[in-house]
C-alpha cells in the first residue's frame, strides 16, 4: 500500500481508505448502497488490514449510527493499527438542535460516535456539510476543544464549496484554532467539477483531498455500457438518487476509453477509473466501497500500477467538462501568458 501525506498535516494515509456507507443497511437509501454486518463486515476490515489499507471513513448519519456501530465491532482489539475518519453535520433526530455546526451539535455528536465506534478518539473528524446558520468561528473553536481534549485528531471539510473553505481557514488563522488538514469531496471521471475552483484551492493552502464516489455512483464499476445498462448492483436499484447527474452518451463514451484501456492492460473498468483518479493533483486518499471481498480485492488491483501519460490524455479528453463562469473565462489565460522560449 502506498501512503500520502494528508495535506499540511503530519499524518500519512494509505492512498485507499475503505468506506464503510455499506455497513448497516438501515433505511431505504443506505439499503442500496449494502447491509453488510458481521462476519462478513469483520472478513472486510481484516482482509483491508492485511493489504496495508488501515483507513476506514464512516459518518454519524450513514445507516442512523449503524455504520459506526457496525465498523467499531470489527476493530475491537485492533484499533491502535487503524485510522478512523467519521462525519457530523447533518441531522439525527428531529429536535431543532440534533442537526448543524453548532457547539451544542457537535460535541454531543462526537460523543455518541465515540461511544458507537468503542473507542477514545477519532483520528479525522470532518463537518460532513456547512451550517451557514452558525457562525465559522464556533464551530472551529467547538472542534479545537475536541482536539485540545483528545477526542478528535485532525479536522476535515466535506461538500464544502470554495468560499466556505477559505473563510474556514482565514478564520482558523485568525484566531489560532485548529486547520482543516483535509477536504473530502465527489470526484470521477464522470464528475470533474471540482477541478474548477476546489482543487486550485487545496494546492494553493494545503488541504489534502480525500476522493468520495471515485466510481461516479457505481456507474464506472464496468457494469454500465453502451446498449446494456446495469441489471445489479446500486444502479439497477435506483441508488443514482443523491448521486451526480451524468449523461448516458457521455458515460458510454468514457466507458468505452475506460474498457480499451482495461483490456490492453489487464485490468477493469474499475481499476482504470481508480488508477487515473491516484494520479491526479491534490488527492491524497480515495474512499472505496466494497458491498463482500470479491469487491474490495478487485479495488485493491487499482494500486500498484500506473496509466501511461498516452492514456491518462485519453481518459482526460474523453471525460472533459466545459466550465462554467468565471471558470471559462480564467483559462484563456493559458493562452494570453505564453511560456518564453529560453529561460
Amino acid at each position: 500500500m502506498q501512503y500520502r501525506q494528508l495535506g499540511r498535516s503530519g499524518l500519512k494515509v494509505p492512498l485507499l481508505s475503505l468506506g464503510t456507507g455499506t455497513f448497516g443497511g438501515a433505511g431505504a437509501f443506505f439499503e442500496r448502497w449494502g447491509s453488510t454486518q458481521g462476519q462478513e463486515a469483520q472478513r472486510i476490515v481484516d482482509l483491508c488490514l492485511d493489504h496495508g489499507l488501515n483507513m476506514f471513513d464512516t459518518a454519524d448519519v450513514y445507516s442512523a449510527g449503524l455504520s459506526e456501530t457496525v465498523l467499531g465491532q470489527t476493530l475491537k482489539g485492533k484499533r491502535q493499527r487503524a485510522l478512523i475518519s467519521s462525519k457530523a453535520t447533518f441531522g439525527m433526530g428531529d429536535g431543532p438542535n440534533d442537526v448543524g455546526s453548532s457547539r451544542h451539535h457537535l460535541v454531543r455528536a462526537c460523543e455518541d460516535s465515540l461511544r458507537r465506534l468503542q473507542t477514545d478518539h477519532i483520528d479525522l473528524y470532518f463537518m460532513h456539510g456547512f451550517d451557514a446558520l452558525t457562525p465559522v468561528d464556533e464551530t472551529l473553536r467547538a472542534l479545537d476543544d475536541l482536539i485540545s481534549a483528545g477526542k478528535i485528531g485532525y479536522i476535515g471539510a466535506s461538500n464544502f464549496s470554495g468560499w466556505q473553505l477559505m473563510k474556514s481557514l482565514a478564520t482558523s488563522e485568525r484566531y489560532g484554532l485548529g486547520r482543516y488538514v483535509a477536504y473530502q469531496g465527489c470526484y470521477s471521471l464522470v464528475s470533474r467539477h471540482y477541478e474548477w475552483e476546489l482543487m486550485p484551492l487545496m494546492l494553493d493552502q494545503g488541504v489534502g483531498t480525500m476522493v468520495w464516489s471515485p466510481l461516479g455512483w457505481g456507474r464506472l464499476t464496468g457494469k454500465i455500457r453502451r446498449g446494456a445498462p446495469a441489471t445489479d448492483g446500486r444502479i439497477a436499484s435506483g441508488g443514482a438518487e443523491g448521486g451526480p447527474p451524468v449523461n448516458d452518451e457521455k458515460l458510454y463514451d468514457i466507458v468505452d476509453v475506460a474498457d480499451d484501456i482495461a483490456r490492453a492492460r489487464g485490468k477493469t473498468v474499475a481499476q482504470v477509473a481508480l488508477n487515473w483518479l491516484s494520479l491526479r493533483p491534490s488527492v491524497c486518499n480515495i474512499v472505496i466501497g466494497a458491498r463482500n471481498e470479491e469487491q474490495l480485492v478487485q479495488n485493491l488491483g487499482a494500486i500498484g500500477w500506473s496509466l501511461t501519460p498516452e492514456e491518462v490524455a485519453r481518459l482526460d479528453a474523453v471525460s472533459r467538462e466545459t466550465p462554467v463562469y468565471p471558470y471559462w473565462h480564467q483559462m484563456g489565460f493559458d493562452n494570453r501568458n505564453p511560456k518564453p522560449t529560453t529561460w
